[in-house]
Parts: C-alpha cells; structure tokens; sequence
C-alpha cells in the first residue's frame, strides 16, 4: 500500500527523532576520550592496575581512555565524583576494596556504592602474607596462636592506617582465633613495613606485592598467605585457612561506571576487559603487581561485590572500626 506523501513525511522524521539503536549506539562508543578515576595518588596499586587497562582499552577502541587521580577521603572523593557523573560511558572508576569497606566505615558518605554503581569488570584479586620479624619464635600460624594466647598483649600487629587491608585482615584473623595482640596503626604500608623490618613491631599482614622480596631474603619469615588458595609467588608458604578453616582474605580491583550507564556499553567495555584478561602480556603484569586476573560477566561481578561488601561489613561492625 502506498503511503500518501504527508503521512510518510511524517513517520519518515518520527523515525529520525528516535533515540539511536542500542546496537549502533554500543558500536559507536567512544567518540570522544574516556575518564578512568582513581581515587588515589600515581604509583600505588590502583592506579597502575588502572593505567594497564587504560592503555589496553585505548589501543583497542581508538579513543584516549585517561587516567584521573583524585586522592582523598579513603578513595571516596573519586568515588562519589563518578557517581555523580552522567551516565554515559565516559566516566569511569577504578574500583577496589577499599569502596567495599567504606561502606560501613563512614557513617555520613553521600552515596551508596552498591546502590549507585553500575559494575563493568572485575579485574584482579590480591592476597596478604602474614609475616614475622625474625626475632618472633613461631615458625607456623599454630604455634603464633598458641604464643599469642599464652602471652596477651605481647606482641604487636602493625597496620597501614585504620581500615587499611593489613587492618581489616587482621581483624577477621582476631575474631576467628580469639588472639591478643597489640594493634599498631601506621599512616600507610610503607612506615610500618619499616617497622617491621626494624623489629619495633613483630607481626604485619603485609601485601604480597611489598613483602616478598624480604620473605625471599629472610628478612622477614611467611608464616602463611590469606587467599584461599597458595600464591604462585610463594608456593610453599601455607594458606591461613589450612589451619583457621574458613580464613580468606583478599583484595579486589575492577572497573564500575555510574548506575544507568547503558546495558550495552558496560557490556562492550566488560568484553574488552575480559580479552585483556585472557592476553598472556596482560596477565604477566597483573601477576608481577602480586594479583591473579579475575575476570567475570557484569552481573557476576555485581553479585561478587554485594557478597564481599556485607561480609567485611560484619567483620568492621564487630570490631567496631571507624575510619580516622
């Protein structure tokens, strides 16, 4: 049937006032350079992670994927920056743990970043290693946990600030062995590894990434690592949970964007992360930084998120921590 001309006018411009097709939509993007937040300072572990899949994602979908830095508040700053960005694709976060864990250590955050994030990609997982200073007599988890509870309040279990990982991590071990040691929070990883090194303090939840070279030379002794599973790096060194059943522990760093970014978007910026994943250069990098690749669906990653957020809630909760 032919169409009379005004009618067909008509549907013909209905038709290009019409939002552009999902699909066409999702090809298209990026047209113009994209943000990656961090949410701390150059050279720490987020930001690299970050840089590794900028540069990938630059090189594979033709548009500057850019690193932005804005330290500050335990990562929240950059955090509620992306939450409040639009919802288009061009605005991203470097997510980690630490979003987790914020959660329930500020009482006053203007987001919820379960709620308000849209999740891309999971990226990598990170394990600790629980290490000693030489002078500590334990050669093992069991015989830390019996010279702990024979002796309360002897030793001293050195941090990297208040809610920091080797914090937290420490607390789930407390409150799954009923041990005394002293808590020594430090303003970051690096014054008291020094510590450590130095014997002022005798036990650290160190990252893999910072302690195995003192681990290889004997400076510091690996009683146990707190994956669930032995670190590649370290293949001799026991799990914790081999001896505390139960016991995990790790770190994560993904890719989340602002909730209502489109379906398609987050699924083209999760299958590029993916091939990243899966390239043997890529995942060489990630294992030199002391992480396994941990690569997941879109929906997986949400899910893992939710699991992981409420779990260290309980463990923050019961500790009663708050941020400093």
């Amino acid at each position: 049937m032919k169409l009379p001309r005004r009618r067909f006018l008509h549907l013909a411009a209905g038709a290009a006032a019409l939002p552009l097709p999902r699909l066409a939509r999702a090809q298209s993007y990026p047209t113009r350079p994209v943000r990656i937040v961090v949410g701390f300072a150059p050279a720490g572990n987020n930001d690299i992670h970050a840089r590794l899949i900028a540069h990938w994602l630059s090189e594979r979908l033709g548009q500057q994927f850019v690193v932005e830095n804005r330290a500050g508040a335990g990562g929240n700053l950059a955090t509620e920056a992306v939450v409040r960005a639009a919802p288009d694709g061009y605005t991203l976060l470097q997510a980690a743990s630490n979003d987790s864990w914020n959660a329930t250590l500020y009482d006053n955050l203007k987001f919820n970043f379960v709620r308000d994030t849209a999740p891309v990609a999971s990226v990598s997982r990170t394990g600790g290693v629980l290490v000693v200073h030489p002078s500590v007599s334990a050669k093992s988890v069991p015989d830390l946990i019996a010279y702990a509870k024979a002796n309360p309040g002897k030793l001293t279990v050195a941090s990297a600030g208040i809610g920091s990982a080797p914090h937290v991590y420490w607390q789930l071990f407390k409150s799954m062995t009923n041990v005394d040691m002293v808590h020594v929070p430090y303003r970051g990883g690096g014054p008291g590894l020094a510590d450590l090194l130095a014997g002022q303090v005798q036990v650290y939840f160190a990252t893999l990434t910072s302690s195995i070279e003192y681990v290889r030379t004997g400076k510091l002794r690996a009683l146990a690592v707190t994956s669930a599973t032995r670190a590649e790096v370290l293949p001799e060194v026991p799990t914790i949970s081999e001896f505390v059943p139960g016991y995990e522990a790790t770190g994560w760093q993904g890719v989340v964007a602002p909730k209502n970014t489109p379906t398609e978007i987050v699924d083209k910026l999760n299958n590029e992360i993916n091939a990243a994943l899966s390239d043997t250069t890529m995942r060489g990098r990630i294992a030199d930084l002391g992480s396994t690749p941990f690569s997941n669906s879109p929906a997986e990653f949400g899910k893992f998120i939710v699991e992981y957020t409420e779990k260290w809630a309980r463990v923050i909760r019961a500790a009663n921590i708050k941020a400093e």
